[in-house]
């Protein structure tokens, strides 16, 4: 057992590499047997103690390989309450499930409804769009609203009836028009707040799919979708261990979201028994901290990168001069920020990142990036995540129920491949780029 409590105690600098996957079996049994008990009080949490016992079961899960978790998840009887836990374990190392989660209600609309089409497309009866179109959010909104209606009336088949709501001066009011209008899902609301608001009702009773992801767990029958920075970060850790990496070095700029980013990254990978060689903040010079790290005796084999372009561009000669150059390099979606010119983005050429689908390739049912950004304000720049991000909050209007039980469906969405773990969070597995001759190329579906 302490060998196992070493591998989860990890520091940021100065320790010895640690792989899990030499840990001996009895270590593997006693974190799933761990993890099992501590899932079974789970239900009896509440707050901050319920969120301290999930993070633990997940730190357990961690140190167990692919093939020992998937064995032990698919031994677990129906309506263990590990199970949840160690399917999305599996999901996010994009391993199949032996079986669906297990869910309480997955209506996601009336029952009323027409039974689904092949492709499982089976959309509610009516929709009630919960958006903050005035105020500091309306901006963001506008994308949203934008894609999801791309969305909707490129759909040739029966559509729901849509009305929005206007949560702007507060969700309660928007909410309570959207109930007594009989809409049968709710999509939104998008501020973080308001989410943990309904979330937390108990007189809510009908399904949202909310399109921000706060504290407090969805109930049964709804779903939450985001474009979190600590997403990225998970997506980030796994496309490293992906590629055989045993150390990195971290260097991460200081705006929230990049914290947020390498934050969640570096908890990832040190759950999975990855060592960070440094976790470095990011300064205009630093060849000195660079050429320590090349020198140290756990020499990283990757740097993962969570910088606007500026920074890297600023960075990839000191990694140069501190004979770091050659390594595996990751960085965060923010790279792309501030770039645009192939002869200064040439420096960083090699680094490899995660997008969203249609920023880099054609996505059904939706015109090109660049065509939809010069026919509207909404759909260019920095807006155009949202305006992906809106488009698959339709799609998953359509789609939640056959993501609900089928353990094993994937959409092919705009912001990348969707699915929908035990516990009702939409999991979005990114498309990857690589930067060549200053310029991103895409790398395919499945590439990380």
């Amino acid at each position: 057992m302490r060998s196992l409590f070493l591998v989860l105690a990890l520091t940021l600098t100065g320790c010895a590499e640690v792989s899990v996957s030499h840990a001996p079996v009895a270590a593997y049994d006693s974190a799933f047997s761990q993890a099992r008990s501590l899932a079974l009080g789970h239900a009896g949490l509440s707050g901050q103690a319920r969120r301290d016992n999930a993070a633990a079961i997940d730190r357990l899960l961690a140190a167990i390989d692919n093939a020992t978790l998937a064995r032990d998840a698919a031994r677990l009887p129906a309506g263990d309450p590990l199970y949840n836990f160690a399917g999305r374990a599996l999901q996010r190392r994009g391993l199949p499930l032996p079986r669906a989660f297990d869910r309480g209600d997955v209506s996601f609309g009336s029952a009323s409804r027409p039974p689904a089409d092949r492709d499982g497309y089976r959309p509610p009866l009516r929709v009630g769009i919960l958006l903050p179109l005035s105020g500091s959010q309306a901006t963001a909104a506008a994308s949203v609203r934008d894609g999801y209606l791309t969305g909707y009336y490129g759909e040739s088949r029966r559509r729901p009836t849509l009305r929005f709501y206007d949560t702007g001066a507060g969700y309660r009011a928007a909410y309570a028009r959207a109930a007594a209008d009989g809409n049968d899902l709710l999509v939104g609301p998008l501020v973080k707040e308001d989410v943990d608001a309904i979330f937390g009702d108990e007189a809510a009773d009908i399904p949202v799919l909310a399109l921000n992801r706060g504290s407090t767990t969805p109930p049964s029958g709804s779903a939450a979708f985001s474009l979190s920075p600590e997403d990225e970060g998970v997506s980030l850790a796994q496309a490293l261990i992906d590629r055989g990496s045993r150390s990195v070095l971290l260097i991460a700029g200081g705006d929230d979201t990049q914290k947020r980013t390498a934050d969640a990254a570096r908890t990832a990978l040190q759950r999975r028994g990855i060592h960070i060689a440094a976790s470095l903040g990011y300064a205009s010079q630093m060849t000195d901290a660079l050429r320590a790290q090349a020198q140290s005796v756990a020499k990283p084999d990757a740097v993962l990168m969570v910088l606007k372009g500026p920074q890297a561009r600023t960075l990839a000669p000191q990694l140069a001069a501190a004979g770091l150059s050659g390594l595996l390099r990751l960085a965060g979606s923010q790279i792309t920020s501030g770039t645009g010119k192939p002869d200064e983005d040439a420096a960083l050429d090699g680094i490899v990142f995660p997008t969203e689908t249609w920023l880099i390739e054609r996505v059904p049912g939706l015109p090109s990036q660049s065509s939809a950004a010069a026919q509207s304000r909404t759909a260019k720049g920095p807006a155009a995540r949202l305006f992906a991000f809106g488009f698959d909050a339709w799609l998953l209007t359509g789609h939640l129920e056959q993501l609900a039980l089928d353990p094993n469906a994937r959409i092919a969405g705009a912001t990348g491949r969707l699915s929908l773990d035990g516990f009702g969070n939409v999991l979005r597995r990114p498309s990857w780029s690589r930067i060549q001759g200053g310029v991103p190329v895409p790398l395919g579906d499945d590439a990380r």
